[in-house]
């Protein structure tokens, strides 16, 4: 643990703590709302900016959270199959993390205004939520991650909430399409989610966390990760048949080889081999997620 410590500065320690390979799962939704709104000629660019920099601090500050409440409850240790975290390294103390929280969540909340100022009262109701559905997530009296209410929590709030407000800010509606643009989105994102609990089974059960995958067992996260996928794959379906966008939203299925590997690797590896099946989920629902901002578009 000292030897981390010599290896690795302060600054380095806090881009550790942020997870920064999970927050692609802040860029999408923004992106492809904005793409939505590009399409109809209401694109605003301080508008995408803002978007942009809010969700990935409320990701950030989500995952610092995530980091502190599953220090003090033991989720994380020693015995972790994913990438070692900060505070058990001690690279970061607690004092420091909830330091890290205020401010990252504080700086959000300062932007945001900037979209209220624009969307109006609604999106401050949005963004208040949001931050709180983000400590919510393991801190509180009923922490979602450990009730199994954290796949929700994604897909609602990186999926639906993300897309449709992103969209809204640009164009002061609330649109159906943007609606149901937001499914996959939340969906891919909602797996890399499902991959973390699936890989990290034994830990959580035994530190009481009380994920889905702990809930229902390995079985049913396979059926919900592939699920997940498939309901990804048909929306381009409805958007062309239904709202008459243009062949080009199907562009997301040159993903589809990516998919299919993925849906085989969640099927045969264990442990630590599912790191790598982590890392691709999250650059499928970012390769899926620019494809479909495309698709959009055009």
């Amino acid at each position: 643990m000292s030897e981390m410590q010599n290896k690795i500065t302060k600054s380095e320690s806090w881009i550790l703590a942020s997870r920064p390979k999970t927050l692609l799962a802040a860029v999408v939704p923004v992106m492809v709302g904005s793409a939505l709104a590009v399409s109809e000629n209401k694109f605003k660019l301080p508008v995408a900016i803002a978007a942009f920099l809010c969700t990935v601090l409320i990701q950030i500050g989500t995952n610092f959270i995530n980091d502190l409440y599953d220090f003090f409850s033991g989720a994380d240790n020693e015995k972790r199959k994913g990438p070692q975290r900060v505070l058990v390294s001690g690279l970061i103390t607690p004092a420091e993390m909830k330091a890290g929280i205020i401010i990252t969540f504080l700086v959000a909340f300062f932007i945001g205004l900037y979209l209220v100022s624009v969307g109006g009262i609604i999106i401050l109701f949005v963004g208040v939520v949001s931050i709180l559905a983000g400590i919510a997530y393991t801190a509180g009296p009923y922490p979602l991650a450990y009730h199994g209410l954290g796949d929700i929590f994604v897909f609602i709030f990186f999926g639906v909430v993300g897309t449709v407000f992103t969209h809204y800010i640009h164009t002061g509606e609330l649109s159906t399409v943007a609606f149901w643009s937001s499914l996959p989105v939340g969906a891919l994102i909602t797996n890399i989610l499902v991959i973390n609990n699936y890989r990290d089974f034994e830990e959580d059960k035994d530190a009481n966390k009380n994920t889905l995958v702990v809930i229902l067992g390995r079985t049913f996260a396979r059926y919900q990760y592939v699920f997940m996928i498939v309901l990804s794959f048909a929306i381009p379906l409805i958007l062309f048949f239904i709202f008459k966008v243009t062949a080009w939203i199907f562009l997301p299925y040159l993903t589809l080889p990516l998919a299919y590997k993925l849906i085989k690797m969640i099927y045969t590896l264990h442990g630590t081999e599912l790191n790598k099946t982590l890392e691709l989920t999250a650059k499928l629902s970012a390769l899926y997620g620019l494809l479909f901002s495309f698709g959009l578009v055009f």
